[in-house]
């Protein structure tokens, strides 16, 4: 959904970035070479598209992640708030943030999902 949409639509869309979240997320470049102890501060989801991404840096400019995002393949990498904000998966719902997911090492999260590498 653009902004130019009906005004009570873009009032009813979830809020990907908290002042919380802000607030605790770490610059982009600041977990290099922590590896697994590195830490994720938010999760995204399509809710009926099966991508996730895990936020593990943030630049604040540019509205930029850096983290882990499990799509298609499942690779480190940036992604775009922005482009969160504006994407429908296929049924045209919006991307969520998981309001109940606590901050936690990118290596726990792997270890959950099997070992991925």
């Amino acid at each position: 959904m653009d902004r130019g949409d009906s005004p009570y639509l873009w009032s009813c869309m979830m809020k990907l970035m908290t002042k919380e979240i802000e607030k605790r997320i770490p610059p982009i470049g600041t977990q290099d070479g922590k590896g697994d102890n590195a830490v994720v501060y938010a999760k995204f989801f399509t809710p009926n598209a099966q991508w996730t991404w895990y936020a593990m840096e943030y630049n604040r400019e540019e509205r930029i992640f850096f983290g882990l995002v499990i799509g298609n393949e499942t690779e480190l990498g940036y992604f775009s708030l922005d482009e969160l904000e504006r994407v429908k998966g296929p049924l045209g719902l919006q991307i969520e943030r998981d309001r109940w997911f606590e901050p936690m090492t990118i290596g726990k999260i792997k270890k959950s999902m099997g070992g991925i590498r």
